[in-house]
């Protein structure tokens, strides 16, 4: 398999195994580990989160917040020079019951077979 497929793997581990993956933190810790590097470094709008738990925890809020959330990969992902991108579209109900509609757009730095550092640019609709 060449650098671009192991990347676009990887993304796609990503999001279905990270993202729409169990909702247990250790569980969630455990799949991370797989997926990012020890020293991971993610960008989102709101935090900057730096390492394993952090990014578990976020994810974990994130599954917290709304129920029944599920994320698709759009478009891509793309891989090239040690980076990949992907859109996603993701949905959850609130605790209030209303339906709520994420879109986003990825790129992550990929070294060793793992990722190191992300940006993402995300939407609540």
């Amino acid at each position: 398999m060449t650098e671009s497929a192991d990347a676009c793997d990887l993304y796609r581990r990503w999001i279905d195994e990270l993202w729409n993956g169990p909702t247990d933190r250790e569980r969630l810790k455990a799949v991370a580990e797989e997926l990012v590097s020890e020293d991971f470094l993610g960008h989102w709008p709101s935090a900057e989160v730096a390492g394993l738990g952090k990014l578990a925890a976020l994810v974990d809020a994130t599954k917290a917040t709304y129920r029944d959330l599920v994320f698709e990969v759009e478009v891509g992902p793309f891989a090239a020079d040690g980076y990949v991108a992907g859109r996603w579209a993701g949905q959850g109900m609130t605790s209030d019951g209303q339906i709520s509609y994420l879109t986003g757009n990825d790129i992550l730095s990929v070294r060793d077979g793992r990722f190191t550092e992300y940006w993402v640019a995300s939407t609540e609709l």
